[in-house]
């Protein structure tokens, strides 16, 4: 597949509108790590929103996607549906306590919340594990996905594509600060979708697919449309529904959806202008990540199946594309292929931007790790700001390269996820208590990270070896969250809680809900006017809302009108009871 000069023309212009915004903030990005990082917390929420639904849409998302549909059905989205739970959970309970902090960044955090050597240590070494080992993981799956689509589209070689990608979006990165990141994101989510709902038209336009009448009936798909999995098959059904909604949304850190907010949500949380942006920026990103953008992914994946029902029609399709390459995530980007030009470069253009929109989040996010977590509370504690804007630069261009070339080894879009999963299994409880239960400590997450990475590390390497039967990732990760559970708590009880005038300050900062405070602090009469029982309700009603949505589209698409309407229905009665229960949770101050 060869783009024409109108393609190149549609893509160049996209580059050099990216290049221009990173230019215009340059200068004020450069002013300090406030304005680098955080943007100088002055961000409304509809930036801050928009921006992480941009970063959360990648070029390896509709891989995964795709890759997910062709194995396990439109039912095997709940590996990533059941985050909905973790979403909003963020959005009611844990977005203005975020906010409060006033951190630079949620690594930051430890030493408000804990305290002593053990916090310094946990700061130190966890801005390094997830700045550099987690981040270039990402990254990675990323780039991965961005060597498929090349090879297709532009017949590119992987180095090739490694090389051009990493080059402009370390450029980039390192020029414009969060501020330019945020800003082009907006150009970047508009682009995606267009190029996503393009590629699902024409993929419906394909003579073999028939429109969406002829995919709805084809024979190949008659098991692969249910939005549930069959309870009959058991085994499925405890690995795409029941451990998902079970287990994995409150115990797994994966970014964009950690219990109780993390990573580069929590940063843009921290740019935000104020507690009610803070909040309305992570309820957008939930209704626009879950709510708005998977129906095209699915159609396409859906008739890639009819297109290309093996990778075996695949490989004849693409015979130049590198052999290592080749599995069901690549049906995406072979279905692009019919596109027609002029439209195809804009679809190129959008899969540009989601690319570096992602890629630049996480060499900023990664930066400020490296720079404010570990650099400046390690090394040169009293540096200029200027300084540590060039070691911030530095670091994003070592970040891109680690990613690249680690891309080279990943071979699917799914081994990424389920290798960041099964690392952070067991961990995500601790996420989640830590603003509400003194006990915790940093002895806690300490225990809990190094649990993981080697229960990991045995599952995914020595436990075949040894001559044990393979496991499902889903049961690993079951097994995972089970070991390391038991190990944290049980380090938790036996290790001193952090200091009393730590926490007495961490409470007064925060106010968190509950009475988990109690018995260690004086609370003192509650400050804020907020209703613990309004925060739980607005968390079931939000997920109502985002699943009657996502469910009621896709009975709609189904042809099921009916049924599709009334789920819309409900959906808009949610939302709207949500709307009317803010206020009580301090949605006005």
């Amino acid at each position: 597949m060869q783009l024409t000069s109108v393609d190149w023309l549609i893509v160049l212009v996209y580059f050099l509108i990216a290049l221009v915004v990173g230019l215009y903030y340059a200068r004020r990005a450069g002013k300090g790590i406030d304005e680098f990082f955080v943007s100088g917390r002055q961000l409304p929420w509809w930036l801050v929103g928009t921006s992480m639904v941009a970063t959360t849409f990648s070029t390896d998302t509709p891989n995964l996607v795709t890759d997910i549909v062709r194995n396990s059905g439109v039912s095997g989205n709940w590996v990533w549906w059941a985050f909905v739970v973790t979403g909003m959970c963020t959005v009611f309970f844990y977005a203005k306590l975020w906010r409060r902090s006033e951190a630079l960044t949620d690594i930051g955090f430890y030493e408000l919340r804990y305290s002593g050597k053990p916090a310094a240590f946990l700061r130190g070494f966890r801005a390094l594990y997830l700045g550099v080992f987690f981040n270039v993981i990402i990254m990675a799956t990323v780039t991965l996905a961005a060597i498929k689509i090349s090879g297709v589209l532009l017949g590119l070689d992987k180095y090739t594509t490694v090389v051009v990608c990493a080059a402009i979006t370390a450029i980039y990165s390192a020029m414009s600060g969060l501020w330019g990141v945020v800003v082009t994101d907006l150009l970047l989510f508009a682009l995606a979708m267009i190029g996503s709902i393009s590629a699902a038209y024409y993929a419906l336009a394909r003579p073999e697919v028939g429109g969406l009448a002829g995919l709805m009936t084809h024979p190949e798909l008659a098991d692969k449309l249910n939005l549930f999995p069959d309870f009959s098959d058991w085994d499925t059904a405890l690995v795409v529904f029941i451990v998902p909604l079970a287990v994995q949304w409150w115990s797994t850190w994966y970014p964009g959806a950690e219990p109780g907010g993390g990573g580069y949500v929590a940063q843009r949380i921290l740019a935000a202008k104020d507690e009610k942006n803070a909040l309305l920026s992570t309820l957008w990103f939930n209704v626009a990540h879950y709510g708005l953008r998977p129906w095209p992914w699915i159609l396409v994946a859906l008739c890639s199946m009819v297109v290309y029902p093996t990778l075996d029609s695949i490989r004849t399709a693409f015979p130049n594309l590198d052999p290592s390459i080749v599995g069901h995530d690549l049906a995406y980007p072979a279905m692009l292929v019919f596109v027609p030009h002029g439209l195809l470069g804009l679809v190129v253009a959008s899969l540009a931007a989601a690319y570096m929109s992602t890629i630049s989040t996480h060499l900023n996010w990664g930066a400020s790790y490296v720079v404010d977590d570990f650099y400046r509370r390690f090394v040169v504690k009293d540096g200029s700001s200027q300084h540590y804007i060039r070691v911030a630069r530095i670091s994003t261009v070592v970040l891109v390269i680690l990613a690249s070339i680690v891309s080279l080894w990943l071979e699917n879009a799914l081994q990424g996820f389920q290798i960041m999963l099964q690392v952070g299994a067991g961990t995500g409880l601790i996420f989640l208590l830590r603003w509400f239960w003194w006990r915790i400590n940093a002895w806690s997450e300490i225990s809990a990270m190094t649990i993981s990475f080697l229960v990991a590390v045995y599952l995914q390497f020595i436990h075949h070896n040894l001559g044990f039967t393979p496991m499902h990732a889903s049961m690993n990760l079951v097994v995972g969250v089970a070991v390391t559970t038991v190990v944290w708590l049980c380090i938790t009880w036996m290790t001193p809680p952090a200091h009393q005038e730590t926490l007495q300050t961490f409470y007064n900062k925060i106010h968190p809900f509950g009475r988990g405070w109690a018995k260690v602090v004086n609370t003192g009469e509650r400050q804020r006017d907020e209703s613990l029982p309004a925060a739980f309700l607005c968390w079931f009603l939000g997920c109502v809302t985002i699943y009657t949505v996502v469910f009621g589209t896709g009975y709609i698409i189904y042809g099921n009108l009916m049924p599709g309407l009334v789920l819309i229905a409900v959906c808009i009665g949610a939302a709207s009871w949500v709307l009317k229960l803010l206020p009580q949770i301090g949605f006005s101050k």
